[in-house]
């Protein structure tokens, strides 16, 4: 099986992305990151490319989507509690980032999203196993 995920986007400016997703708290691995893109640890062996638009139209033939226009994917990560989600569109708004939709709760699920800079949407939530309902 896999070992490892690596999610590339698109962005308009690695520079103002870094800074972004630096006030969010996440980090950067400097051996894959320079001026064309930087990687971005989502957690363990879970990362984030984050591209140049002109690079990494390179590496398709297809036209690049523009994320504040269209959805191409929701980026969907769990938090540990219902606090972290919060402080973290929390600080997504607080960096530039907005929230494009109202908190989500349901018996065993609590959610919330930003949408970046670029308007790529990082879906976040915390669920309470013990209350996911029995499968038939």
């Amino acid at each position: 099986m896999h070992k490892q995920i690596y999610v590339n986007l698109a962005v308009e400016d690695v520079a103002r992305s870094r800074a972004f997703f630096t006030r969010l708290g996440f980090e950067f691995d400097p051996q894959f990151s320079n001026d064309d893109g930087i990687c971005m640890i989502v957690g363990e062996n879970i990362y984030a490319m984050l591209l140049r638009k002109s690079f990494f139209q390179s590496f398709t033939n297809k036209p690049v989507t523009d994320a504040r226009e269209s959805t191409e994917v929701l980026i969907a990560l769990s938090c540990e509690s219902r606090e972290e989600v919060d402080a973290l569109v929390a600080k997504a708004i607080d960096a530039g980032g907005r929230a494009p939709n109202p908190k989500q709760e349901y018996p065993f699920m609590y959610g919330h999203g930003f949408e970046d800079l670029d308007g790529h949407i990082w879906e976040l939530s915390w669920m309470d196993l013990s209350l996911v309902p029995p499968q038939p």
